[in-house]
């Protein structure tokens, strides 16, 4: 089963694009769009468990130069 999620990124101003574009890059990123609003960025990832969805977050999304703050949503099917 693969767990999916949306991250909600801020940045800093004049960066969505240029921290969108990276994130694309990374492994697990289905999707990632500037938009406007109160987040800069929206990211569709996915991962086979929450732990690596977790270490994907942080170890990879987190370090993009330009992002002041992140919100994961895990996607739920109730």
């Amino acid at each position: 089963m693969v767990v999916q999620a949306y991250i909600l990124v801020q940045t800093n101003v004049g960066k969505a694009d240029e921290v969108a574009r990276d994130i694309r890059a990374i492994n697990g990123v289905t999707l990632a769009e500037d938009v406007t609003g109160p987040y800069d960025v929206i990211v569709r990832a996915e991962a086979s468990n929450v732990d690596e969805l977790g270490a994907l977050v942080v170890a990879r999304v987190q370090q993009v130069e330009g992002i002041t703050r992140t919100v994961t949503c895990p996607v739920v099917h109730i």
